[in-house]
């Protein structure tokens, strides 16, 4: 049994995307750290209703989560109790769809095109694919000099509910704005990660702006662009010494990960309820090499540009302050625990 009674479970949840956190624990990693201390590791993905739902609400202690930052935020922002430890970078095929015959082929031809924005969730976390779809529009406009004024954006459905828990790997499951791309009711839709590069391939679609051939990183920050590793304030309180070995074990896959491509990439297939071809198209370019967590100044000043974003728009109940929601010393001492054991 745990020696602290408050803490009698770690729980974990991630979004299906690379986070050194899966690959962690696909292999075993997580479960193999806790089991010292007398803890077992729950994951919300295996979870039913009431509990899959911490993944939005982050309501949970003993929660890590390593997922969009959409949710992130917008629990922050309501009051959740809450904590940033960690940020990645990966990129993952952010793209603009269009089809083929549009005349589309940069983001300068946006100009006067009908754009699909999901409708509004339950819930502002909820209400992700909604924030994805007008970040990723504004950033590919930004490449070709115009602005969200420039198109016109045409609501489409989303789902009211989305859940990470049990049954929500259906491979059914469709990227809002895709069917009425290809019915030509819109002129193009943001898109993201392989599961979309999947439909897009299925469905005849093509790429009309690939959002990361731009080199200012800024036009393509999003949910995932930065993404962040958060934890529930009661757990660093209580044991930090355990978020430190969640941590460790991140940086651990990370590192395994620059080295095994081809077994990532396996891992990445189920992760992300894609099929290989999916994973190929998505995932390139060294991306199993920048899987590393860190709080550098940079990532958080695209991270705050996130956050004015979703402001802006509506996602988050009231401003986030990012200085006092980060907490940087867990990263450090991990980071400190990977060298000692690398040297040994």
């Amino acid at each position: 049994m745990s020696s602290d009674p408050s803490i009698d479970k770690i729980w974990f949840t991630r979004c299906p995307v690379p986070t050194a956190g899966g690959l962690a624990h696909n292999l075993g990693w997580l479960a193999g750290a806790f089991a010292p201390h007398g803890l077992e590791v729950g994951v919300l993905q295996d979870a039913g209703p009431d509990l899959a739902r911490r993944h939005f609400d982050h309501d949970l202690p003993g929660l890590f989560r390593e997922g969009g930052n959409v949710p992130a935020l917008a629990a922050r922002s309501e009051g959740a109790p809450t904590r940033l430890i960690g940020l990645t970078w990966i990129e993952e095929w952010q793209s603009i769809l269009v089809r083929p015959d549009s005349g589309i082929t940069g983001p300068g031809h946006l100009a006067g095109a009908r754009v699909a924005l999901p409708g509004w969730a339950r819930t502002r976390a909820q209400s992700f694919p909604r924030a994805m779809a007008l970040h990723g529009v504004k950033g590919a406009l930004a490449q070709g000099g115009l602005t969200l004024d420039d198109v016109t954006f045409v609501e489409v459905p989303a789902d009211l509910s989305p859940s990470v828990g049990r049954g929500a790997g259906d491979r059914s499951l469709s990227w809002p704005g895709l069917g009425e791309l290809a019915r030509g009711e819109v002129d193009a839709v943001y898109v993201k990660g392989a599961r979309a590069a999947e439909q897009a391939r299925e469905l005849g679609l093509a790429v009309g702006v690939d959002l990361d051939a731009h080199p200012d990183p800024a036009t393509r920050v999003n949910n995932g662009t930065p993404r962040p590793i958060t934890v529930h304030e009661s757990i660093l309180e209580e044991r930090p010494d355990l978020v430190v070995t969640f941590l460790a074990q991140t940086l651990r896959a990370a590192d395994w990960a620059a080295g095994n491509l081809g077994r990532v990439r396996e891992i990445l297939a189920a992760e992300t309820r894609s099929g290989a071809g999916g994973v190929l198209t998505a995932y390139r370019d060294g991306f199993h090499r920048s899987l590393r967590p860190t709080l550098e100044p940079e990532r958080l000043d695209l991270l705050r540009i996130q956050k004015d974003f979703l402001l802006v728009h509506g996602f988050l109940a009231a401003d986030v302050d990012l200085e006092a929601w980060t907490v940087p010393e867990p990263l450090l001492a991990a980071a400190r625990q990977a060298d000692a054991e690398n040297v040994a």
